[in-house]
């Protein structure tokens, strides 16, 4: 499989687009508003790609799997932290494996 590099880019000073002139490959002027249609184009495409880091398809799929978000106490929140930490696992993958084991006794 071929290996992607990383592009580098340099972030130069803030341009003032009503001010100053900044043309694009394909010729035309960057404004303001181009600017925030190409941000918004990008981050729809982002989107689509799933390519938010974070939320991926659990399943292999290309689609995001669901958040479940839930209150804990400070003290089991550092507890899990440090089990998680043993056993070198995220604290999301050690709660989706307790949640798994907890449904999976249940369902029994």
């Amino acid at each position: 499989m071929a290996r992607k590099t990383k592009t580098e880019f340099a972030i130069g000073p803030d341009l003032d687009l009503d001010e100053e002139e900044f043309i694009l490959n394909d010729g035309r002027r960057l404004t303001n508003e181009l600017a925030e249609q190409i941000a918004e184009e990008t981050l729809a495409e982002v989107r689509r790609r799933n390519l938010i880091p974070g939320g991926k398809s659990l399943s292999g799929g290309s689609v995001h799997s669901p958040r479940v978000q839930f209150r804990v106490p400070e003290e089991l929140r550092t507890q899990a932290e440090q089990v998680a930490e043993a056993e070198g696992v995220s604290l999301s993958a050690l709660a989706r494996h307790a949640l798994e084991d907890y449904v999976r006794s249940r369902a029994s």
